[in-house]
């Protein structure tokens, strides 16, 4: 299948992508032709959770698009670097950066403990920071550079603190890379955006966190997929430093 859409031939780096929303950006974006980078650290299959970084790869390339799996460790400074080496390699560039790698954890203060608390900190802030810092180089040397966070917008409202304050500060963490990297970066026009549903999106690593209560009224990773696919769509010098939550 050859697909010749808006994003042909543009290369896509997205961490996370081996299930999940991660997964659905992917194919959504294969489906016009990208070379996408699932970036993630599942080779091989969880017992609870479908989907490895190879079985991704395969239905990207059953979509038209070109696919690299690459195991990565988002805490690891090094396994970043080599991903990043390994994708100018393969593609000679990079386009677009999507931030989707996240650990979570819904507890309260009492019931978190130490290594979860660094855990989510490891992936969610510090790699969303050093993935970024790796990729700008080459993201400054695309035609319409673009970085996309999986966070929210910065609400300072109890209610999104207080019963998983650990989690939260995290995702918080990601949504001031966005701001801040923003203004870093607007002389060379790379659009910093962020994505986040105003509703549950329901996916395996939800359905296991939550024992399946909550799949009601939740939405779809699709969703997800259909408008990161309009963000990164935008003009890159136009479109930056927005929290997209109202029309997803």
């Amino acid at each position: 299948m050859l697909n010749v859409g808006k994003f042909a031939k543009k290369t896509i780096i997205i961490t996370g992508a081996s299930r999940g929303i991660g997964r659905e950006i992917a194919l959504k974006l294969a489906k016009d032709g990208a070379n996408v980078v699932v970036a993630a650290k599942t080779a091989t299959p969880h017992k609870k959770l479908a989907g490895t970084i190879y079985t991704v790869a395969k239905e990207i390339e059953e979509n038209g698009g070109k696919a690299l799996p690459y195991i990565l460790d988002v805490r690891d400074e090094n396994s970043i670097e080599n991903c990043v080496n390994e994708v100018i390699k393969k593609f000679n560039g990079i386009d677009i950066l999507i931030n989707n790698a996240s650990a979570i954890n819904l507890t309260g203060t009492l019931e978190t403990s130490a290594k979860k608390y660094d855990l989510m900190h490891q992936v969610n802030v510090r790699g969303t920071y050093l993935m970024s810092q790796k990729c700008i180089p080459h993201l400054k040397k695309s035609s319409n550079p673009h970085i996309l966070n999986i966070s929210p917008p910065l609400i300072m409202d109890k209610k999104w603190f207080q019963n998983h304050v650990a989690y939260t500060m995290t995702k918080y963490g990601m949504s001031m890379c966005v701001l801040g990297m923003h203004e870093e970066l607007r002389d060379q026009k790379i659009a910093v955006n962020a994505l986040w549903p105003k509703t549950a999106i329901w996916t395996a690593a939800m359905d296991m966190l939550t024992s399946g209560e909550g799949e009601e009224g939740s939405r779809k990773p699709t969703i997800m997929a259909d408008a990161a696919y309009a963000i990164l769509s935008k003009n890159s010098s136009e479109f930056t430093q927005n929290f997209n939550t109202k029309k997803y």
